[in-house]
């Protein structure tokens, strides 16, 4: 399979013309990736277009690909975004890489009452940053046409104010409901709630509730926050016949 990179200059391109990779994505080609003039490719720009090309000349700081075909995907019919708790060492950043991977459209850092990591102003921005090179690596890992965004940090009182716009499920291994049941091919737009490590506190599954949150569970055993959103994602991915 061709190696896949991502460059907005892509989103303009058609077959015949040549796109140019250059910094980091260069970088990555040439000196990471081993790129070599000759080599088939595919460049997208994260947003649907998606490029296949040859290599025509390689160096680390510009890599220059001849367009032979275009196309572009239309992004899924339901949108499945991913609110994660923060959680303390590289488990939340686990959960983004992986939710990438397996086909999340937005991911949503939370400041739950028990995530242990704290963001405040500077380390939002930050952590946001992080957050995206994370998703944009892992979706150019999985060849995805178009890359999840990452939205800005949000408080529980924010995440209650989405309720009506989204189709909201908790993840909580004492809910009752089963997340099979809660989950029709006919919803537009799907928002998995994840806790940090220590789980959502009660209040906050008030909060969430009384905002029209369902509480669903995955089965009998408990995840941990790096893998209960991307456990989710596959399941439902497979419920709306996405897989």
């Amino acid at each position: 399979m061709a190696l896949h990179f991502v460059d907005d200059g892509a989103a303009a391109a058609r077959a015949g013309d040549t796109v140019s990779l250059t910094g980091a994505e260069a970088h990555h080609a040439a000196a990471v990736r081993r790129v070599r003039p000759g080599e088939k490719v595919t460049v997208g720009d994260g947003r649907g277009v998606w490029l296949t090309g040859t290599c025509e000349s390689v160096s680390p700081k510009l890599v220059v690909v001849r367009i032979d075909d275009r196309r572009v995907d239309a992004p899924p019919a339901t949108r499945l975004r991913l609110v994660q708790g923060l959680a303390k060492g590289d488990r939340d950043e686990l959960a983004v890489q992986a939710a990438t991977e397996l086909g999340v459209d937005e991911i949503v850092p939370w400041q739950a009452a028990r995530s242990v990591s704290r963001w405040d102003a500077g380390k939002a921005v930050k952590g946001r940053d992080r957050w995206e090179a994370i998703a944009r690596e892992a979706g150019k890992q999985a060849h995805r046409a178009w890359l999840p965004e990452v939205s800005p940090l949000v408080t529980t009182r924010e995440l209650a104010g989405r309720g009506a716009a989204s189709r909201l499920l908790v993840l909580e291994p004492t809910a009752s409901v089963r997340l099979a049941d809660a989950v029709s091919s006919d919803l537009a737009d799907v928002t998995f709630i994840v806790g940090p490590e220590g789980g959502i506190a009660p209040d906050e599954l008030t909060a969430l509730a009384d905002a029209g949150a369902e509480l669903v569970r995955l089965g009998d055993t408990v995840l941990r926050t790096s893998t209960a959103g991307p456990a989710a994602l596959a399941a439902v991915s497979v419920l709306l016949g996405r897989w």
